[in-house]
């Protein structure tokens, strides 16, 4: 079973989620998605292969009222457990999702993949090599 949760502020990152639960799907999986603000972190840190999208915010950080604490928790409970990581940005270079993997690594998380889009992915290559590997984690 792979779970997706993620939270999204213009709908970038909402389509990504929708691109990867198809991709995975595709290559066989389950799969079930939903928003952070409908589970709990002791609800998601029991499952096997776990999806995070948030888009970059601010200085580039994660969306600091709904993510940052739920990751922050979450991140107590994620050693060994099969991650990934996706978000969408407008401006920036990506250092949210660097500084974001890093912080899964620490926390001792099987890094599965990462996905970023600049906007709205469009059936984005990286979306669909995510939701590939978590169908095969």
């Amino acid at each position: 079973m792979v779970t997706i949760v993620y939270w999204s502020g213009t709908g970038n990152t909402e389509a990504m989620a929708n691109e990867i639960e198809a991709a995975a799907k595709a290559a066989g999986a389950d799969v079930e998605k939903m928003l952070f603000d409908d589970t709990t972190v002791d609800a998601v840190a029991g499952k096997d292969v776990i999806l995070l999208g948030c888009p970059a915010m601010g200085g580039e950080e994660l969306e600091e009222t709904v993510v940052e604490p739920f990751f922050a928790e979450l991140s107590g409970k994620l050693s060994g457990k099969k991650v990934g990581l996706f978000g969408s940005y407008g401006w920036g270079t990506g250092d949210w999702m660097e500084t974001w993997k890093q912080r899964a690594l620490d926390a001792g998380a099987n890094l599965i993949g990462t996905a970023i889009v600049n906007e709205t992915p469009n059936n984005s290559e990286e979306c669909k090599a995510l939701g590939e590997a978590a169908a095969k984690a």
